[in-house]
């Protein structure tokens, strides 16, 4: 959903404010903020607490995320990271059975796939540093649709399906996400007065609403009873984190992104670096397709050997984002030929064999927000612990459990992202902002392994001109090293390309859906006016009168 509006009286506005977000009620508690005098930042408060209630597939309380801010006043990016850490009683093969193989679906499913929630800390920072009203204010939207509730959508029932044993597990999960036990039917209405509850204390104790006290008790103690793991010093030791974004550069354009622990912004920045060696423009299709999968290849293969937390690990970020090492990259690609995974240096053995939420905003200051959001599987973990409302995440899935072996979404890691206590687990989300001489983008979208070279393919279409409706319609392929394979959307690639990729020595794979939920707002300098789009594979939709009491944009 993307809405716009006029700047609220008492800014000092250089354009208009707008959000981009995956569900129509999330903009509106955003809108509803503007409106009130708040800014960006207060409006990603209220985002971010209305998607906990309202699109509980992707993200939530009981989740992370990573928040890349834009202040104008100051012309300072910094990067929250609200993901979550791994208990203090984890251990690195916590997940493995005795001969020291990965036991299927105990990283997934139930409360020991939860790490600490980093999203009731983070929005209690971005109000406290950043937002200009109270926090209680910012969340009475989202307190408001968790008591009245929101009824249930197609793509609700598809994600309720492929977690439906998971959810049944957890009585408290099942009787808040479930109708009799069953997937609930399109219109039902999904309330959710416990998580009210929690957001209210939020509300009036800020982080110690989540962290501390009645909540934090009943966190902890129903996750212990279901065989999980947490504990008070969890929770006392959480805190959110300001990060200096990645910041990198392709033919005038300016790229800000996530940095680690997500992976995002420095795959993004060496696949674009590694692309900055070619005129993509005079390529032939087939030939474009062919570089760009390349530079994904070695982006991803990058980001399975150096990657983690850098509070736990030394990653050569510099090195991994310098053109220099961009053109070491490019000299080991072929344009003739593929290069298969398992020949690039220091390649690991090949394996034996998702959800998430992206908003975007800019405020009438210009002010910007890019953030994704996280429980990683649809509905997390499927755990709720009784009388909280939260449904935790399975995060500790994106550790590597084991070197080289692939987790929910195929994605290979090593020792840098091994588990460790209180570390967090590598990321793949990519918020970004792309800026040139004429426009400035705030994007991301939801995807697991596929969320880079998204963003990948927007870049490379906002560079080119691109609006923001095709940018975020466009048909997307994907290479992440490992497996290797070229997947992509029916229809992404025509005949005559997929003959000369697999000429090359592409293995194709077609994806059985479109995949994707990107969030895009576009300022333009010249013209002084916002557009946007939300990804129409999704519950996205364009409207520029959203808020009935405020003027919509021209």
């Amino acid at each position: 959903m993307f809405a716009g509006l006029q700047p609220a009286q008492g800014t000092t506005p250089t354009a208009p404010a707008g959000i981009a977000s995956a569900h129509p009620l999330a903009t509106e508690a955003g809108m509803e903020i503007l409106a009130a005098g708040g800014n960006a930042f207060d409006a990603a408060v209220a985002v971010t607490a209305a998607l906990a209630v309202v699109e509980p597939t992707g993200s939530g309380l009981g989740g992370g995320g990573f928040w890349l801010l834009h202040q104008a006043d100051k012309n300072r990016d910094i990067m929250l990271d609200g993901r979550e850490a791994a208990p203090l009683a984890a251990k690195a093969n916590m997940f493995l059975d005795a001969k020291g193989n990965v036991i299927p679906g105990l990283s997934i499913d139930g409360p020991l796939a939860a790490a600490i929630p980093g999203v009731p800390a983070a929005i209690a920072h971005l109000a406290t540093h950043y937002g200009r009203l109270p926090l209680a204010a910012s969340l009475a939207p989202a307190i408001r649709y968790a008591k009245k509730g929101f009824p249930v959508s197609e793509h609700y029932r598809l994600l309720a399906g492929f977690r439906l044993d998971a959810l049944r597990s957890s009585p408290a999960a099942r009787d808040i996400f479930l109708q009799q036990n069953e997937i609930p039917d399109v219109g039902f209405i999904i309330k959710q007065a416990d998580l009210a509850k929690t957001l209210e204390n939020i509300a009036h104790n800020g982080a110690a609403g989540f962290y501390a006290g009645e909540t934090a008790d009943r966190l902890i103690n129903g996750v212990r009873e279901s065989k999980g793991i947490w504990t008070k010093e969890d929770f006392k030791a959480y805190h959110v984190v300001e990060r200096i974004p990645i910041v990198g550069e392709f033919r005038g354009l300016r790229i800000t992104s996530a940095a680690p622990p997500s992976a995002g912004g420095i795959a993004l920045v060496t696949a674009l670096n590694i692309l900055s060696g070619y005129d993509l423009d005079k390529a032939t299709p087939a030939l474009r397709t062919h570089l760009v999968v390349e530079a994904m290849r070695r982006a991803y293969r990058d980001r399975a050997v150096y990657l983690g937390d850098p509070d736990f690990v030394d990653i050569p970020v510099q090195r991994l984002i310098h053109p220099l090492y961009a053109d070491g990259l490019r000299a080991s690609l072929r344009p003739d030929r593929a290069t298969p995974s398992d020949m690039l240096p220091g390649s690991p053995p090949a394996p034996a064999g998702s959800d998430t939420t992206h908003f975007s905003i800019i405020d009438g200051s210009g002010n910007r927000v890019a953030a994704t959001l996280s429980i990683n599987a649809p509905f997390g973990s499927g755990f709720v612990p009784p009388g909280t409302g939260v449904l935790l995440n399975d995060e500790m899935d994106d550790f590597s459990a084991k070197p080289n072996t692939p987790n929910f979404y195929g994605l290979v890691g090593q020792e840098a992202n091994a588990i460790a206590p209180g570390k967090r687990p590598l990321s793949s989300m990519t918020p970004t902002f792309l800026e040139n001489d004429e426009r400035i983008a705030v994007l991301g979208t939801p995807g697991g392994s596929r969320i880079i070279s998204m963003v990948l393919l927007a870049a490379l279409d906002f560079a080119s001109g691109a609006d923001a409706t095709h940018i975020v319609s466009q048909k997307r392929f994907h290479h992440q090293f490992l497996p290797d394979a070229l997947e992509h959307e029916p229809g992404a690639l025509d005949d005559p390309t997929r003959n000369t990729l697999q000429t090359l020595g592409h293995t194709l794979k077609e994806s059985r859906r479109l995949y994707g939920n990107m969030q895009l707002l576009i300022w333009n300098k010249k013209t002084q006016t916002l557009s946007g789009a939300s990804d129409p594979r999704s519950n996205g939709k364009i409207d520029l009168n959203i808020h009935p009491t405020s003027p919509s944009l021209p």
